[in-house]
């Protein structure tokens, strides 16, 4: 990295980025530093004509750092959470995961929605919001600088939509609570969108839905190899090919299976996550300095329509996994 010509938009998009976390504490829950961070670039970079000294800094920050926060996040990833819920919900709720990303491939070709801004939609419903769009966006090739900010502002809206309407809806049912949990804990698209709806209902609907998610963040790793096959397969040479992935997806992939296999403390676990969600924040930010409203208004309304369109066919295959 050439230092000299990247410092100054380094720094500005790191002093963004920790302005995002300290206002983390005095806004709502679903608005957290990474769609803070997000929201706080693009504002800065719509209002004000930065400096082109900044650019390559800024271009490496949104890049490097990137693919750099997902060794972090791979952290919080333990496989050992699909015996919490036994084989044959682990089993239907992967098959499930599965069918929505190949839903999410086909139909993103299909419909008038950016390829990659549909995939990375359908993959942070999914499997886990913000953080897999993180994941998977590195090794997307010919994206837009827009196409991660949609993503992240259409899985954390309906995510928050979700959180608010679900429980509304699941409380007149006659579902138990554990049925409630695995409709909650497979949908929605972040641990905090599932907590605040789970416990809205009650601790057992809660502790189920979590579990659940938990689980359903474990398929990660696997869920990323899945997706790069369906994106490469045309245009590997042979069946190897598919697994050249990313130096930062073998890290992550590394990581996790230490994690897994290695006991680590919760609060040494805690601590680097935190430093991977600062690392990830400034990303975010660099990113949204790179984003043009005009723009994002105008594919976002297709990505918010995809969205939901993902989000009612995984919604609809936990219904039919819960009458089993």
């Amino acid at each position: 990295m050439d230092w000299k010509s990247n410092w100054k938009g380094i720094v500005f998009s790191a002093v963004l980025g920790i302005s995002a976390m300290i206002l983390e504490s005095y806004t709502p829950s679903y608005l957290n530093s990474i769609i803070l961070a997000l929201i706080l670039g693009m504002v800065v970079s719509n209002l004000v004509k930065l400096p082109t000294t900044l650019d390559s800094g800024i271009g490496y920050t949104s890049a490097k750092m990137l693919e750099f926060s997902i060794l972090f996040l791979a952290v919080g990833i333990n496989y050992s959470e699909i015996a919490k819920i036994g084989a044959s919900s682990f089993i239907g709720l992967a098959i499930i995961v599965l069918i929505v990303l190949a839903a999410t491939f086909y139909l993103s070709q299909r419909f008038n929605c950016p390829a990659n801004t549909g995939i990375l939609v359908g993959f942070g419903t999914a499997i886990c919001g913000s953080s897999a769009i993180a994941a998977l966006s590195p090794s997307l090739k010919n994206k837009e600088k827009e196409d991660v900010a949609i993503a992240m502002a259409v899985v954390n809206l309906l995510g928050t939509l979700g959180m608010l309407i679900l429980p509304v809806i699941l409380l007149k049912s006659d579902f138990s609570a554990t049925k409630i949990g695995l409709l909650i804990g497979g949908s929605l698209h972040s641990v905090g969108n599932v907590a605040g709806a789970g416990f809205t209902i009650g601790k057992e609907a809660g502790d189920a839905a979590i579990t659940i998610k938990l689980a359903r963040v474990a398929l990660l790793t696997p869920g990323l190899i899945f997706i790069n096959y369906l994106i490469n397969r045309n245009t590997a040479g042979n069946w190897k090919e598919y697994f050249k992935l990313p130096w930062y997806l073998l890290g992550f992939i590394l990581v996790t299976v230490i994690v897994s296999l290695v006991e680590i403390p919760k609060s040494t676990i805690k601590e680097v996550e935190y430093v991977g969600k600062i690392i990830l924040t400034v990303a975010m930010a660099a990113i949204g300095l790179k984003v043009s409203f005009q723009k994002l208004l105008k594919a976002g309304k297709r990505g918010i329509g995809f969205g939901l369109i993902i989000f009612g066919l995984q919604f609809g295959l936990l219904l039919v996994l819960s009458l089993f």
